[in-house]
């Protein structure tokens, strides 16, 4: 791998590579926290029921899963360092523009992009991820995911300073979108060479195999659940649980916050536990918030589920990531891009399936889903093992 190593970074006063990929998941959830902040509002000016409001989340899962294949291929072609910043700079320019969207038509074609642009770029910051994890010889995954749920949360607290101010959302993306964009290419503009010029051919929009199909399922266990909660917590607690709109917006912060605690201390659990039962006992306590969120359904334990469903949810992707990474037989983009197909498909897939669910029976029922899944988790731990070299 020709990559120059953190330490080379920081004697150039540049930042370390940890510190720029870092930035970049931070980026990528904060522009993903301010977005969930804020569907309430856009779901209240275009005057959305839940069922309109899952196709719309379905294009924006159309986006991302379209884009994971391709991103995978830029990312081996031209470096995963260069992909990660352009994509970065083009998913902030895509929220900004669901902000602008003035009907249903427009703010379906925003979602679209902006779901194209945050899933490819998950593909590359993970793939730089993984690069910066060998150059380094630490296993930093887990807490770059926990910079992510750090960053999703802060978007999410940025909505809530936003209703507090009565900001409209356009105001918020563009002041607080763009400032941070900014600062984190700045951040991001290292000296880094990543291996380039891979290309082994095959299908472009290619589904996991085998093992890695397994480990793309039980991530989606997790994701689907994810997901869920980044676009409907906050409709959840005030049209189910009877918030106010300053707190269902706070939610997507509480879920985030308790993601960031597990992540940080994801490498000390994962090393007591191991990987298979850190991941079994992650699906039982995101059973338990399901069954205080759909089971009580106030606002209090609704707050307090979202906390035991973020420490469920915050494992089982750096783990699935971090297997998919070490692959004996694809390039790390690919198959990380392939195991994306279905783990960051299904966050995305989550919401819109949580809106039809919610369409033909009722928001709270719709939640019941997610103790399914929790189950799934805990079945499919297993094949977390390492593969055989």
């Amino acid at each position: 791998m020709k990559t120059k190593d953190s330490g080379a970074a920081a004697k150039s006063g540049h930042p370390s590579s940890a510190t720029a990929v870092a930035a970049m998941f931070t980026l990528n959830g904060a522009l993903f926290g301010m977005w969930a902040s804020r569907i309430p509002a856009f779901t209240d000016a275009l005057q959305l029921d839940h069922a309109t409001l899952g196709l719309l989340l379905l294009l924006l899962a159309a986006g991302a899963i379209l884009s994971f294949p391709i991103a995978g291929r830029m990312t081996d072609k031209h470096g995963a360092a260069l992909v990660t910043r352009l994509l970065g700079f083009a998913n902030c320019a895509a929220l900004i523009l669901i902000a602008f969207s003035p009907g249903i038509a427009t703010i379906a074609v925003a979602l679209f992009l902006f779901g194209a642009t945050h899933g490819a770029m998950d593909v590359s910051m993970n793939a730089w991820a993984a690069e910066s994890d060998r150059a380094s010889g630490k296993a930093l995954m887990p807490v770059f995911h926990a910079v992510w749920s750090f960053g999703a949360g802060m978007g999410a607290l940025s909505g809530v300073g936003a209703i507090a101010m009565d900001w409209l959302p356009l105001a918020q993306f563009g002041i607080v979108g763009v400032i941070l964009t900014s600062l984190t290419l700045w951040l991001a503009n290292i000296p880094w060479q990543s291996q380039t010029g891979q290309d082994h051919g095959g299908p472009l929009f290619p589904l996991p195999k085998g093992p890695l199909l397994l480990v793309g399922l039980l991530a989606l266990c997790s994701t689907l659940g994810e997901g869920a909660m980044a676009d409907w917590s906050a409709i959840y607690l005030r049209d189910a649980a009877g918030a106010t709109e300053g707190l269902a917006a706070a939610g997507y912060a509480v879920f985030s916050a308790a993601m960031v605690c597990v992540r940080l201390s994801g490498a000390a659990l994962t090393r007591a536990l191991g990987p298979i039962r850190a991941t079994q006992t992650s699906g039982a306590v995101a059973l338990i918030g399901v069954l205080l969120i759909v089971g009580l359904a106030t606002p209090q334990a609704t707050l307090i589920g979202l906390g035991f469903l973020g420490r469920g949810y915050g494992l089982v992707v750096p783990l699935a990531f971090s297997r998919a990474a070490n692959d004996p037989e694809l390039p790390q983009a690919q198959a990380i891009a392939r195991v994306a197909t279905l783990s960051y498909g299904g966050m995305l897939l989550g919401p819109p399936t949580i809106g039809f669910l919610a369409a033909t029976t009722s928001l709270r029922m719709s939640f019941g889903l997610l103790g399914v899944l929790a189950l799934g988790t805990i079945m499919l731990a297993t094949v977390l093992r390492p593969p055989k070299s």
